[in-house]
């Protein structure tokens, strides 16, 4: 196998990649031998698809690829409702999208790839309409784990992550890290989740912010944001008691924001009703708007889901309530203060469709709000500026 820096003196395409010396135990290291000769790729598609939160998680991966390779052409094809969370984002070189559901256009989507010609492409989704869209590339080198439904489409298949990374439990991170770094890209460094923040964004925060009463995003005033929606019930916490924790951020400083889809208002409703304490509710951001809110709060506070994700992902520091899911793969990927709060349950975690245990989702459901609260006050500890105590 060739040295780092033998590849990086060997291929054009990777000539920015400045080492000042040879790779030290400091330096990322790849999990896996080079499987292809690097100084002849010149494009990559990493295909993910969905969700709002596997696309954020997917950063470290496009951070570790761009770092190796800062002259290639590296795309990413993502259903076109997920799309927007990468918007400005200097990771990729162009964002493919694909409509969620049409298959006349999926066809189209398939043959656009092939005439890309990409000589490498990591299925980074393991569907299996992600699977025929890594074959329909025609590329020499699709990379995919061996336990994928339909992997006799890949041309590389990897080993179990755990087997990868020598461990027994991994993040989503790290299991998409662990693909890349099988074949021969440093990953060991572990990058963080990372989304751009554009003016754009910003602006339309802004502005719709105002129209909702409030100048706090402008007034540079602490804020925080609460985000009390999940796609399952398994994973919704309480409304009444998200009230409770937006009367107890009042109680600190701190006016809340809370961010609802269009679809979702009910629960805002719901909430102003619940709280004795007034607070914004922004139903209209997009995706690229709720990383641009959460680039300047001062803490998120919400369920497990994808919009808890971009909030880790824009530094947000932040409290996640967890249900169903399984908290050491999706916590938060992040170095900023973080904590998640749980209600320990011999049946987690479980896939989270629905309860199988209870007439509800009791894991979720228990989860008090003193915890919740303690878990805020620990994390606004650990940031810098100090608050009403």
């Amino acid at each position: 196998m060739n040295s780092l820096r033998e590849i990086i003196e060997a291929s054009p395409g990777i000539r920015h990649l400045a080492l000042a010396s040879e790779p030290t135990s400091n330096e990322p290291q790849p999990l896996g031998p080079a499987r292809w000769d690097w100084s002849k790729v010149e494009r990559i598609l990493v295909v993910r698809l969905r969700s709002i939160g596997d696309a954020v998680l997917t950063t470290p991966s496009l951070f570790a690829l761009r770092r190796f390779l800062p002259g290639v052409q590296i795309d990413t094809l993502l259903e076109d409702w997920v799309a927007p969370v990468f918007d400005g984002l200097d990771l990729v070189d162009q964002v493919i999208t694909m409509p969620r559901e049409n298959t006349a256009m999926r066809a189209r989507v398939a043959h656009d790839i092939r005439n890309r010609r990409y000589d490498v492409v990591y299925n980074l989704h393991g569907g299996t309409t992600a699977t025929l869209l890594t074959r329909a590339t025609g590329a020499k080198h699709r990379v995919g784990f061996a336990n994928y439904q339909y992997a006799r489409l890949h041309s590389h298949l990897a080993p179990s992550p755990l087997q990868i990374w020598e461990r027994t439990k991994l993040h989503s991170v790290e299991q998409q890290l662990a693909l890349i770094g099988w074949t021969g890209v440093p990953v060991t460094d572990r990058p963080l989740t990372r989304l751009a923040v554009t003016q754009t964004a910003l602006a339309g925060v802004a502005e719709k912010l105002q129209r909702a009463g409030t100048t706090v995003f402008d007034d540079g005033a602490p804020f925080a944001v609460i985000h009390p929606t999940a796609a399952f019930d398994t994973k919704q916490w309480a409304t009444e008691k998200f009230a409770r924790v937006i009367e107890a951020l009042a109680a600190r400083g701190l006016p809340a924001v809370v961010v609802v889809a269009p679809k979702e208002k009910q629960i805002a409703d719901c909430l102003i009703k619940e709280s004795a304490v007034r607070f914004s509710v922004a139903s209209d951001l997009t995706l690229p708007e709720v990383t641009a809110l959460n680039s300047r709060t001062r803490l998120f506070v919400g369920n497990d889901s994808g919009i808890a994700h971009i909030g880790a992902a824009a530094g947000a520091p932040c409290v996640v309530i967890f249900g169903s899911s399984n908290r050491a793969h999706w916590r938060p990927w992040t170095t900023k203060p973080n904590e998640t709060v749980f209600e320990e349950m011999p049946c987690q975690p479980c896939p989270g469709h629905f309860c199988g245990e209870f007439e509800k989702p009791e894991c979720i459901l228990r989860v008090p709000v003193e915890r919740v609260v303690g878990a805020i006050d620990r994390v606004l500890k650990q940031t810098v500026e100090p608050l009403i105590s």
